[in-house]
């Protein structure tokens, strides 16, 4: 069925049909984000691949890197290709590959690389599905909602978004429990029903303009960012004697030609007559400014995302006497002030600033943010988690209060002719930060640890009866191993130790020691610590550099329009 022929909902029900479908499939879409990660120790064992194995931490950042890099390079071409045949045909159809997809992930064949392999590549084809709907989803609402009531619907589509992000920590730990395949499992039956339900309710009640599409933007726009996007994944991985790859000459030119490519691009899309990346949107100074606060809070939102991960599964839940193969499942429980923080704020700071302006929320919003992040900087390592649960909470209000008042005047500041590919842009720019945090945040946490963790880790294994060469050259190996030990919620000395046979050689209660659930975290607490002050230093100015773009816009930009032909 076409979505032009699908049964029209009279009155207002057409317009809460859309809000719960285009909720339904951001959900879907941004949890699968988050779910793989947590489940990514049973995924690897369930194919045969060790992933602290040097040569397979490639196909560990595939994995997570691969959605988020396809969503944020093809997110604005599938807005600008909603506007030209459709917002509701490209959000079906993006319904349907990404349940399709879903279903070949859980029926993965093979093990070993092979397996790895079609489960990445399988995961890319997923994330084409999720760009259709990432990219439509805030459009066509925008169509379906009246001014007074399109800061709610967008609130309510966003919260979800950014909900299921954390909601899936905690689903990829339970679900990994049972088998790694339910992971993959869970989409299949919401995606075909989600389908099913989209092309039998959703219409086109926006306003399409068919013309050419812009190629030349398209390739440039699609290589650069990917070039630039998988430079920074190899960049955070070892090259060389070096404990990250930011000097090598493959990574140097991906970036280097990544940001070519871009400049090139710009140069294109002011000069040809229907461009895929609207630039002249960015004449609209709300536009523009959320835009730029989007980014930064993404950045600043997948930086806290990754490290808190880290600091609960690395130290304090081991500290605090789990075992490390439950620590990825309470690490997403755990977190739930954080989703909580999201669900609670984001469909009231909606309703209020449909009524009051959005700047004053997101402003608002932002410095909540920045607050949490300041008081996450004075935390100790070892925390008392009352404390801690706040900040999060304060955290996850801030960003609920934030999301959809901004999120509101990006899409309510621009003709409605060229919503779809606003909607894209702005999708680009959150998936982008959320990328982009992965590389600037494991940076800096690698930085803060290649300081400080060598010394710590050859004294504290010396001290245990480990033989000095046996314990410098632990000590030498690349942090980014150490990092995502405690990641996926291994035990990094039992693990690194074992093809030594140190631990039959030196006395019992040493060895114990070694390996117990509390040694690890105690030897690296102090250099864990001084990474997370860097990193949350940074998300504190990102922050406040995104609350000073949004003071300086309008407070009502449902009633500014752009000085630009619709036409």
């Amino acid at each position: 069925m076409r979505a032009e022929d699908a049964p029209v909902i009279k009155g207002d029900r057409y317009k809460w049909v859309a809000l719960s479908n285009t909720t339904l499939g951001m959900l879907m879409a941004t949890l699968d984000a988050s779910i793989v990660i947590i489940a990514m120790p049973a995924i690897f064992r369930g194919v045969g691949l060790d992933p602290l194995t040097p040569g397979n931490i490639s196909y560990l950042l595939w994995m997570i890197m691969g959605y988020l890099l396809v969503t944020a390079v093809l997110v604005v071409a599938f807005g600008r290709l909603g506007d030209m045949f459709g917002r509701v045909r490209m959000y079906n159809l993006g319904f349907a590959i990404f349940s399709a997809a879903s279903l070949a992930l859980s029926l993965d064949p093979m093990t070993g690389s092979s397996g790895a392999l079609w489960l990445i590549c399988w995961r890319l084809v997923q994330a084409v599905g999720g760009a259709m709907l990432m990219a439509n989803s805030a459009a066509i609402l925008t169509d379906a909602f009246p001014d007074e009531q399109r800061g709610m619907a967008l609130g309510v589509n966003q919260i979800a978004a950014l909900g299921g992000q954390f909601l899936g920590l905690v689903l990829g730990g339970v679900l990994a429990a049972i088998d790694w395949r339910a992971v993959f499992w869970i989409n299949v039956p919401i995606g075909v029903i989600g389908t099913i339900w989209s092309y039998r309710s959703l219409r086109e009640t926006g306003v399409s303009r068919r013309s050419r599409m812009d190629w030349s933007g398209t390739l440039t726009f699609t290589v650069g960012l990917a070039a630039i996007l998988a430079g920074i994944t190899y960049g955070i991985q070892p090259y060389g004697g070096h404990t990250m790859g930011w000097s090598s000459p493959l990574v140097l030119a991906a970036i280097l030609g990544g940001v070519a490519l871009l400049g090139l691009f710009c140069l294109i899309e002011m000069r040809v007559t229907a461009p895929m990346f609207d630039l002249a949107l960015f004449r609209i100074r709300t536009f523009a400014a959320g835009n730029c606060a989007a980014l930064l809070t993404a950045m600043a939102r997948g930086g806290l995302q990754f490290m808190l991960i880290i600091w609960l599964q690395g130290i304090w839940l081991p500290l605090h006497g789990y075992d490390y193969a439950d620590t990825p499942l309470w690490a997403g429980i755990y977190m739930l002030p954080l989703t909580a923080g999201f669900m609670l704020a984001g469909p009231l700071s909606g309703l209020l600033s449909d009524r009051f302006g959005t700047r004053p929320f997101a402003t608002g919003g932002l410095l909540v943010m920045a607050l949490s992040f300041a008081g996450l900087l004075l935390l100790p390592v070892n925390f008392d988690y009352p404390v801690f649960a706040a900040l999060i909470l304060l955290n996850g209000i801030g960003q609920g209060v934030f999301s959809s008042p901004n999120t509101s005047s990006i899409m309510s500041s621009v003709p409605p002719a060229r919503r779809g590919v606003a909607s894209g842009m702005r999708a680009t720019f959150q998936n982008s930060g959320m990328s982009l945090s992965i590389g600037i945040f494991f940076s800096l946490m690698i930085t803060g640890l290649a300081a400080r963790l060598p010394q710590s880790l050859a004294g504290g294994l010396q001290q245990q009866g480990v033989p000095a060469d046996v314990a410098t050259h632990l000590s030498q190996l690349p942090p980014v191993a150490t990092l995502f030990a405690a990641f996926l919620g291994y035990n990094p000395l039992g693990h690194l130790l074992a093809p030594s046979g140190v631990l039959n050689t030196i006395p019992a209660d040493h060895a114990q020691k070694l390996t117990s659930t509390t040694y690890f975290p105690e030897l690296v607490a102090g250099p864990l610590h001084h990474g997370l002050i860097i990193v949350f230093s940074v998300a504190t100015a990102m922050t406040l550099v995104a609350a000073i773009a949004t003071m300086l816009r309008p407070n009502d930009p449902g009633k500014v329009r752009a000085p630009i032909n619709e036409g």
